[in-house]
């Protein structure tokens, strides 16, 4: 490992994620509200952190190792998130303190889409719009937007692609090359996005509100141009194309670009991931309906409406609101934000564990059972028609039981500081699952939280985007031996 090449790298990502400061700045410009020099000085003092970590270093050069990416990813990550409060802590009257603006600046580029802020309708036009966009860069990944790049400035990419792309099976490429794989998945992205933004429009958003929604629809994050969310709008055409995207962004990206190359989605149906995604989804909407119309909470079709719009934005860890699910009645609260755990596809945008990794832990579950039966019989692990080997099923069980112990950690942690349970296991849960609503005090805003807790949300965001092990790995001294 060559500490000089990482701060290389490191300096030459700072240098192009100024780049991401302008259009917000030229949005400023175009509205005249005032505050284009907040992004003016964020890109000078990130340009200059960029150029200190890189001139002194320009000259090394080495083949990135995988431990090389792990320790860039994460410490990009983090360092990315700091300089992306900046804008947020400098717009003048109203900006916020550096503990809430690197909260916002994680929940941004994680995609989470947890707000300490109130009263966002009536926020300069460019903070609005840079909330939307750090979540449309941080949707995808922006080391991977980064790995279609660097090959150019003679910098290797696998490594990096590797400790970036959600999900158990990272090995699988699209195509031969890494840079050409990075540019096909942002291809489809960006795609995806104009897409969403034409139809949003359709629908009758105006322009600013159809881009900010774009970008975190398709990044999955929940962020929204309005305190109100997508409630604001109030429009079921709007809230069924938020529902449609949701769910592409939730399938993994690869079906996506089979879909765009072979001209087919046939194979949507075929996928176990998928197929079972949208059959836990089916469930999930049919028990809320059920739940609601029993209780009398809405009257149809609106219950039809506002339970298909939470089932998927919840599940899915997008985020959005067209109504206030933790008044709903029962278990349902309960069981909506349990539903994200389980997140969406490898692959995909979305946070939670992933529906793959679900998949496998229910079919080890029921392998032991047929073990119990037939103890001396071989029984493979198959997902559709592939046997999974037994290296991935032992992974899952690893990330799974890392997952829940960390999960318990980060709660009592929280509680620690005065919050109650309800509040923290959800809070906890959401950051790690780069949900954003949460439960109890949190349910509309993180705000009134005591500053150490949202640290140690901000750690969850960053553990729950990067799926624990690429940041934990880097605390075991293991990785740090020659």
């Amino acid at each position: 490992m060559s500490l000089r090449v990482i701060l290389r790298i490191l300096g030459l990502l700072l240098m192009l994620f100024s780049l991401t400061m302008l259009p917000p700045m030229l949005v400023s410009l175009w509205f005249r509200d005032g505050v284009w020099n907040a992004f003016s000085l964020g890109i000078a003092i990130t340009v200059l952190t960029g150029l200190t970590l890189y001139l002194p270093n320009r000259r090394e050069r080495k083949e990135l190792r995988i431990r090389d990416g792990f320790l860039i990813a994460a410490m990009f990550w983090a360092v990315l998130a700091l300089f992306g409060s900046l804008p947020l802590m400098l717009f003048g009257e109203g900006a916020l303190t550096l503990t809430d603006a690197v909260f916002e600046s994680f929940s941004g580029l994680t995609t989470t889409g947890a707000t300490v802020i109130t009263g966002i309708d009536f926020l300069p036009e460019s903070i609005r719009y840079y909330r939307q966009q750090l979540q449309w860069l941080g949707g995808m990944g922006i080391v991977v937007l980064a790995v279609a790049i660097l090959p150019t400035l003679g910098v290797g990419g696998m490594a990096l692609y590797r400790t970036e792309i959600p999900g158990p099976l990272k090995d699988s490429k699209l195509t031969p090359r890494i840079t050409e794989t990075a540019k096909a998945l942002w291809y489809i992205y960006a795609t995806l996005t104009v897409a969403c933004m034409l139809a949003y429009m359709a629908a009758g958003m105006g322009w600013f509100d159809a881009l900010g929604h774009s970008f975190s629809t398709v990044a999955i994050g929940g962020f929204s141009t309005h305190d109100a969310s997508i409630g604001f709008f109030d429009s079921a055409a709007v809230e069924l194309i938020c529902v449609g995207f949701m769910l592409i962004s939730a399938f993994s990206f690869s079906l996506h670009f089979i879909a765009w190359r072979e001209k087919r989605l046939l194979h949507y149906f075929v996928d176990p991931e998928a197929r079972f995604l949208m059959l836990f989804l089916l469930g999930l909407v049919s028990i809320t309906v059920l739940t609601l119309w029993l209780t009398q909470t809405y009257q149809s079709p609106l219950g039809l409406r506002h339970a298909l719009f939470e089932v998927v934005s919840v599940a899915t860890t997008t985020g959005f609101g067209v109504a206030d699910f933790s008044v709903w009645p029962g278990a349902l609260p309960f069981l909506l934000f349990v539903a994200a755990f389980v997140g969406g596809c490898s692959g995909s945008t979305a946070g939670g564990m992933k529906v793959i990794r679900i998949i496998l832990i229910l079919k080890q579950g029921m392998r032991e059972i047929m073990r119990l039966i037939h103890p001396n019989a071989v029984i493979a692990v198959k997902v559709g028609k592939v046997s999974v080997p037994d290296s991935v099923a032992q992974a899952v069980w690893g990330f799974f039981s890392v997952y829940v112990m960390l999960f318990f950690l980060m709660m009592v942690g929280v509680m620690a500081t005065g919050v109650d349970q309800v509040t923290a296991w959800s809070a906890v849960g959401s950051a790690l699952n780069n949900l954003g609503p949460a439960l109890g005090e949190a349910s509309t805003h993180y705000g009134n939280l005591p500053g150490f807790a949202k640290w140690v949300l901000v750690l969850a965001m960053l553990l729950g985007r990067l799926e624990i092990f690429t940041v934990l790995v880097l605390f075991t001294p293991a990785f740090w031996r020659r």
